[in-house]
This record gives structure tokens, C-alpha cells and sequence, in this order.
């Protein structure tokens, strides 16, 4: 996936640019990601040299943890990002992307913390935790069977 795409959160504060190509998009079912989003984080991810930031003052970022930090609208609350601690990337939730975006799924994570109010049918790869191809904030794991 290579171009052009735009976003930003639902009140417009903080807007965003990518330039080239973006991961695939990736379910996290972790329980961070449920709380924060209210069911599950869609996330692609990015350079960060290839990523621009307008409003970045409107911008939040709350350290979840001791590893990667979660980046949000201070206006309308909107989650936007997830980053690693010291990663050369940034994810970005695939949500806040304006249409057409051109994003395709990939795999579910951490579905060993999933919701038990839900199922996941759509046959996409399914790891406990994660796979040596994505990067998250902890060790990856094999698909689960």
C-alpha cells in the first residue's frame, strides 16, 4: 500500500498525514486496548518519517504502561495512536483514516485477552499475544490453533 492518506479525530483538532506504505491492519483484543476503545483497537502503522502531525498541541499522550504510550484528541477524546517506547513507527487506528482508505486486515492479537461477549469468525491468522511480523509491546507468540 503506497500513497497519500489523511486523517484525524472527530472534531478535526488534530489532523494527520502518511506518505507510502502502511502495515496491514492488525485487531488488538488486548485489555488495554478494550478499555481505552470500548471493544477492540484496528491499528495500521507507519515511519514516523513518514508521518505528519497538524494540531499536535491538541494532541495527549497517556503512558498505559512502562513500554508504549497511547495518543488521543484532548478536545474530543478521539484515540488516534499507539507507540512503542523507542519504536521507528507509530500505529495509527485504522478508524481515523478518511475514506477510500485502502486498508486491508491482516491477523487478530492478543485473543487470549479477548472480550468473552464476542466471537472471531472472519478467519484471519489469530495470535495468543502477537507474531514475530508485528510489532506490539511484548514478546511474540505462534498462531493460536
Amino acid at each position: 500500500m503506497s500513497r497519500l492518506r489523511e486523517g484525524g479525530c472527530l472534531c478535526g483538532a488534530v489532523r494527520f498525514r502518511t506518505h507510502g506504505s502502511l502495515r496491514c491492519v492488525v485487531y488488538c483484543h488486548c485489555s488495554q486496548c478494550r478499555k481505552q476503545s470500548g471493544h477492540i483497537y484496528a491499528a495500521t502503522d507507519v515511519d514516523n518519517a513518514r508521518l505528519e502531525i497538524a494540531g499536535a498541541g491538541n494532541l495527549a499522550w497517556y503512558a498505559a504502561s512502562d513500554f508504549a504510550r497511547r495518543g488521543f484528541c484532548k478536545t474530543c477524546g478521539s484515540v488516534l495512536f499507539w507507540k512503542r517506547n523507542g519504536a521507528d513507527v507509530t500505529s495509527i487506528m485504522a478508524g481515523s483514516f478518511e475514506r477510500p482508505s485502502g486498508l486491508k486486515a491482516e491477523a487478530h492479537i492478543f485473543v487470549a485477552d479477548k472480550g468473552d461477549y464476542y466471537e472471531i469468525t472472519d478467519g484471519l491468522p489469530q495470535y495468543a499475544r502477537s507474531s514475530d511480523s508485528i510489532l506490539v509491546a511484548d514478546e511474540p507468540q505462534k498462531p493460536q490453533k
